[in-house]
């Protein structure tokens, strides 16, 4: 007795200087899942008295993990120990499907549970055996793990359990995640430090890294993984390799979470089987049957591939003088036997065409109905290259017989690296909530990725993700906001940036609403403050090529035209902007025939596209009663000043998180101001050479001219990413 009191005396005052003492270290390791004593002690108790113990039938891998999640999350937030149980008591969890629960099935769910497919689940109130519990109920055991996580979500933002009655289900099939790692562990675009994938002591040693980082995705509903650069590297399909994936499967495995592979277009060559890859050579079919048996022979629920194929220089069946469709379908029925899925991209842009914009419409077009029912056409968001705005891509209106995903980038390539606080669910709602009127209002592109729109077979969403080993998995801890808001966006594309944001702050930071809405006001405004600064209006790709980090509008006389940055805004005497108008290159005729009239007219363009679709006059009247040139020097000091309001509200918050974090914040907001005043003046210095017209007076005038900036510009040191040529080494 002494000792339970004693123990119960100690457990308060951990608790108690836990709750009183919020500012404790933290590197951001946990991300979102840190399971921190619910603060308020009315919640605590009534959470304490509705999960009194964790009841489990079952012990598949992924129910253990399950139950293991529940009972670390259950414990952190009640702030005592919570056990698992094999005896039903009242106001016990009571988590299962109804094949290996004979309490769940006892419920009759079966329904309700029919409605959710695979991966969906219930959690609600019930009464078993004149008990009453909480249950957490599903058709597969990876329900329930989503389950587990969904109520854990729920007591991290102090939602009240009373009546609970949630039923959940992916709207998307295909949750995916893309990691840009190279097999010498460098991450293209990545900002957090070398690859997760220690490929020098795999298959051996399966870090504990591996499996967080799994917890991390399965948090979310995210169900797939691809773990290599789509620049890839051939030597991944060798036995040395797939031995080591083979491994990283079986971590990921009881998570939910099916691996993939990025795949060279030319590796029966660079295995120096073959002297050809033509897609429709038997011997080339022959050879990807073979090396994909092998790949399941290894990993049994292996995803599929991933293609980047005919784009930057990387090989594919255009080579031969064959169609995307060719090459894609050869793939797909290699791994048809197995159930697997091929994820093609459609990123291409070819050197002799007058318009990039224009580039991916006009090359898969043709071939829509053409692609084999397992490919899925992966692409980006917008024409051009995840930049910070962009009109949607017209393809997505467009392939109504072809499956398609959208590709999302959360590793901040154009946006600061991890440097700059840009919350990217602002970018991926607006993107998901876009309408295309192709069939109708409701033809939104979240609609058309569900498949509602074209009643397509396979669909999915992914993103260029990048985590490394840096302790907090994303270099700047506000970027694993767009990793939350993508997972949770990918599940339920109605899901809100605010809600998301709202979310993320309350399980990553604190649930004081002092803290959470000026911190979430000024999430939701980073993404546009980073649009002002950079490129407002509908300008793009002004960034120094390479890096891609800083400002570099001047650029020019580079080896292929669409690399320059002249080549996008077009400045001259007369005006600015990329003239897509008929009187253009016409890539306004690729959307629907609503949108092409809009954003073909110079009166109902949004203002935030129109340098996207028209050249337009310095003198053009605005909205706002400014000039276009007024209006551009408006929006880059606006950004500026978004920048500087977050770093005021975040001086404000020092009490209410910890040190850690808030000092490498407060850090980071410095740096990015003073890159946002850089952006500034050297674009509006800039564009004055054309327009030739003043700053106004009432802004800050710029500490440099030019040529300064320029010079600064040629001498910023930014580690250039690693491109791996494609190989002809010969591999076994």
């Amino acid at each position: 007795m002494r000792r339970a009191f004693l123990y119960k005396i100690f457990l308060l005052l951990t608790v108690s200087f836990t709750v009183a003492m919020p500012a404790h270290a933290e590197d951001g390791y946990e991300a979102w899942l840190r399971y921190q004593p619910v603060v308020e002690q009315k919640l605590r108790k009534a959470y304490q008295q509705q999960l009194r113990a964790i009841i489990t039938e079952g012990n598949s891998p992924t129910l253990q993990a399950a139950t293991g999640e529940l009972q670390r999350g259950l414990s952190g937030l009640l702030a005592k120990p919570v056990a698992i149980s094999e005896k039903l008591s009242s106001n016990a969890l009571v988590v299962g499907t109804p094949a290996s629960s004979p309490l769940i099935a006892s419920l009759d769910l079966s329904a309700r549970l029919s409605m959710l497919g695979n991966e969906g689940y219930l959690i609600e109130k019930a009464r078993i055996n004149k008990r009453n519990v909480t249950v957490i109920a599903a058709n597969s055991d990876t329900g329930v793990l989503y389950g587990s996580f969904h109520l854990l979500r729920l007591l991290q933002t102090q939602q009240a359990l009373d009546n609970i009655s949630i039923s959940s289900a992916p709207k998307l099939q295909h949750r995916v995640i893309n990691h840009w790692d190279n097999l010498n562990r460098v991450i293209e675009r990545g900002y957090a430090g070398l690859s997760l994938w220690d490929w020098g002591t795999l298959p051996e040693h399966k870090s504990q890294r591996y499996v967080d980082y799994a917890r991390i995705n399965a948090s979310l509903g995210i169900n797939g993984t691809v773990i290599n650069n789509v620049n890839a590297d051939p030597r991944v399909l060798s036995d040395q390799f797939l031995q080591k994936i083979a491994a990283l499967a079986d971590v990921f495995r009881p998570y939910g979470i099916k691996v993939y592979l990025s795949i060279n277009y030319n590796s029966p060559r660079a295995f120096g089987d073959l002297d050809t890859a033509d897609p429709l050579d038997p011997r080339v079919a022959k050879w990807w049957q073979e090396r994909t048996k092998k790949v399941y022979d290894y990993i049994p629920d292996f995803g599929g591939y991933l293609v980047k194929a005919n784009s930057e220089g990387q090989p594919g069946p255009q080579d031969y003088k064959r169609n995307h469709a060719d090459g894609a379908n050869m793939l797909a029925a290699a791994l048809k036997p197995y159930g697997g899925i091929v994820f093609w991209r459609a990123f291409v842009y070819h050197p002799d065409i007058d318009d990039r914009f224009r580039g991916s419409y006009d090359e898969f077009k043709p071939l829509d109905g053409k692609f084999a029912d397992n490919v899925i056409l992966q692409v980006k968001n917008g024409p051009i290259d995840f930049q910070p705005r962009e009109p949607y891509s017209a393809l997505f209106s467009a392939m109504e017989k072809t499956n398609m995903m959208m590709e999302f980038q959360v590793t901040q390539e154009y946006f600061g690296f991890a440097t700059h606080l840009a919350y990217q669910g602002s970018l991926f709602e607006e993107s998901l909530r876009t309408e295309t009127y192709v069939k109708g209002e409701g033809s939104t592109i979240g609609n058309i990725l569900e498949g509602k729109t074209f009643n397509t077979k396979h669909t999915g969403m992914a993103a260029v993700i990048n985590p490394g080993t840096d302790r907090n998995w994303t270099g700047h801890p506000f970027v694993q906001s767009s990793w939350y808001a993508f997972g949770r966006m990918a599940w339920d594309h109605s899901i809100s940036a605010d809600v998301a944001a709202d979310e993320w702050l309350r399980m990553t930071f604190t649930n004081d609403k002092k803290f959470i809405e000026p911190v979430k006001q000024f999430m939701l405004a980073s993404r546009e403050a980073g649009v002002n600064y950079r490129s407002p209006l509908g300008l793009t790709h002004l960034y120094s090529q390479g890096d891609h980090y800083g400002p570099a509008p001047w650029t020019a006389n580079l080896e292929r035209p669409d690399w320059t940055a002249i080549y996008y805004h077009r400045a001259a005497k007369d005006g600015i902007g990329f003239n897509r108008t008929k009187t253009g290159s016409n890539a306004v005729a690729q959307y629907p025939e609503t949108l092409a009239k809009q954003y073909g007219d110079l009166k109902t363009v949004p203002e935030d596209l129109l340098l996207w679709f028209h050249h337009v006059s310095w003198d053009h009247q605005m909205q706002s009663g400014r000039t276009l040139w007024n209006e551009l020097v408006h929006k880059y000091y606006d950004g500026v000043e978004q920048v500087r309001s977050m770093q005021r509200e975040w001086e404000k918050l020092e009490s209410f998180i910890d040190a850690e974090r808030f000092a490498q914040v407060k850090a980071l907001l410095k740096i990015q101001e003073r890159d946002a005043v850089i952006w500034r003046d050297s674009c509006v210095l800039y564009f004055q050479t054309f327009s030739g017209k003043p700053i106004p007076a009432e802004y800050e005038q710029p500490k440099h001219d030019l040529e300064y900036y320029k010079t600064l510009a040629r001498t910023r040191y930014v580690p250039e990413p690693w491109h791996p040529a494609s190989s002809s080494r010969v591999l076994k």
